[in-house]
């Protein structure tokens, strides 16, 4: 894999930190007007539309901060197993806000290393970015007991491997990571910890994101 860009411990955390607060300022503001639209307005078809934006804002927010917290955060002790049945269960609730694409999970429940589970998170929003009009992605975990690799399939109109992970993946990515670039940064980097290699093919409208 080609050597990735320099990122300071600080400034990886601080761009993570961006990206997790771009992911929840939507469904958080959204919270935020259905609630001051029930103090405002006290018809009951208009309490009860503003209630279901405050439900479904709500259930999306902790849907993302959930699933954040295992891919990004430091879930569980250091050096400690996760269990893939919680990373595919935030995995699921995380796609359930994303309606245009569907998940597919295929693979034995088992305990994994922290950071091979955040790789596989991270891959699936990797494959999330590789279809921009929706469609769906499976990730597929293979042999878990022994020689452990993952393999991301996304399908999809219009599907491509997103430019920055590519650029990364080539070395040719150009200038400062920031916001955009750090969660295809940060996959890499997860990859490069656990000591897997990541490759990324597209055939027709599936994109296949491999790490093994």
């Amino acid at each position: 894999m080609p050597k990735l860009p320099d990122v300071s411990a600080l400034d990886l955390a601080a761009l993570l930190s961006s990206k997790v607060c771009h992911d929840v300022i939507s469904p958080v503001g959204a919270i935020a007007n259905g609630l001051e639209l029930l103090d405002e307005d006290s018809d009951a078809e208009t309490q009860e539309i503003a209630m279901q934006l405050v439900r479904s804002s709500s259930a999306n927010a902790s849907a993302r901060l959930q699933f954040a917290r295992i891919a990004f955060g430091a879930a569980g002790s250091a050096g400690a197993d996760i269990d893939t049945g919680d990373a595919e269960n935030v995995a699921r609730a995380y796609f359930d806000n994303e309606k245009k694409t569907n998940l597919e999970w295929v693979g034995e429940r088992a305990l994994m290393p922290k950071n091979k589970v955040k790789l596989l998170l991270n891959l699936l929003l990797v494959g999330l970015a590789a279809v921009p009009r929706g469609g769906v992605v499976k990730a597929v975990i293979n042999d878990a007991s022994s020689a452990l690799s993952f393999t991301v399939t996304a399908t999809g109109t219009a599907a491509r491997v997103p430019p920055t992970f590519l650029d990364l993946m080539n070395g040719t990515f150009e200038g400062a990571p920031d916001a955009h670039a750090v969660q295809p940064l940060y996959t890499l980097k997860l990859a490069e910890a656990v000591n897997m290699a990541v490759s990324a093919s597209i055939d027709g409208e599936s994109v296949t994101i491999k790490a093994g």
